[in-house]
């Protein structure tokens, strides 16, 4: 049996004296969408950064694709095949759209959980609106078109695990339906999809599993046949 593709157990988290993360235990096999549900601070945001290594001190297990991280730096954890796209985007305004996508580099290995980044072309074929802008600057780009090419970018690496943070937040319409097909498509790709959510009614349709976070902790958990039966405890937790 395959290893999957993000196994959490029993991860604690601090940022400095601050104790986020009370023993979080989540398993996401290769290929699945999976939501992380939760109301503010819950430690959703927290949960992500720890798999990067970006949080202070850190115990438990972290294993990506069969292999223990817990130990290795920010870089290396990457070059198992993982992209993390944080809330803040981070896209170099000074740059055109297309240099912002040519900056990535491939992140080369024989680790299962790496394969070739897109192309150029590909991106443009999944992210129409950002071949009209390729040679627009980074700061001239709407929001949506900003959050397309940060997942873009990461895309490019040969990432196969991704992480998004809040990638619909504060969008148009038009372009969280947008998101949501581009994720629908990495899915029929192969790709495994970790998303931190607020907007419920984005994520429920695309996840086949969810996560609530409490308190840094999970506190539900289940599958997406069971989204129906789970609706009076999640308004309890979420208020959604």
């Amino acid at each position: 049996m395959a290893a999957a593709a993000l196994e959490i157990q029993g991860l604690q988290a601090w940022y400095g004296e601050s104790h986020v993360l009370h023993g979080v235990d989540l398993v996401v096999q290769p290929g699945e969408v999976v939501t992380l549900l939760g109301r503010n601070g819950a430690g959703r945001t927290t949960t992500m950064r720890a798999v990067m290594g970006l949080t202070g001190r850190r115990t438990g297990s972290l294993k990506i694709n069969g292999t223990e991280t817990m130990g290795l730096p920010t870089h290396r954890i990457a070059h198992l095949g993982v992209g993390y796209c944080p809330e803040e985007r981070g896209i170099f305004s000074s740059l055109s759209c297309e240099e912002n996508l040519m900056l990535p580099p491939h992140l080369k290995g024989a680790n299962a959980g790496v394969g070739a980044g897109m192309s150029i072309d590909e991106i443009y074929t999944m992210f129409p609106n950002l071949a009209e802008r390729r040679n627009s600057q980074g700061t001239r780009l709407s929001g949506g078109e900003q959050q397309m090419l940060a997942v873009a970018r990461i895309l490019r690496t040969g990432a196969k695990l991704l992480l998004l943070d809040e990638i619909s937040e504060g969008l148009a319409p038009v372009i969280v339906q947008a998101l949501a097909r581009m994720i629908t498509t990495l899915r029929e790709k192969g790709y495994t999809v970790v998303m931190v959510e607020q907007n419920f009614h984005f994520a429920a349709p695309l996840a086949d599993r969810f996560y609530v976070m409490e308190h840094g902790r999970i506190a539900l958990q289940f599958g997406a046949s069971e989204l129906q039966a789970k609706m009076p405890v999640l308004n309890e937790l979420l208020g959604v």
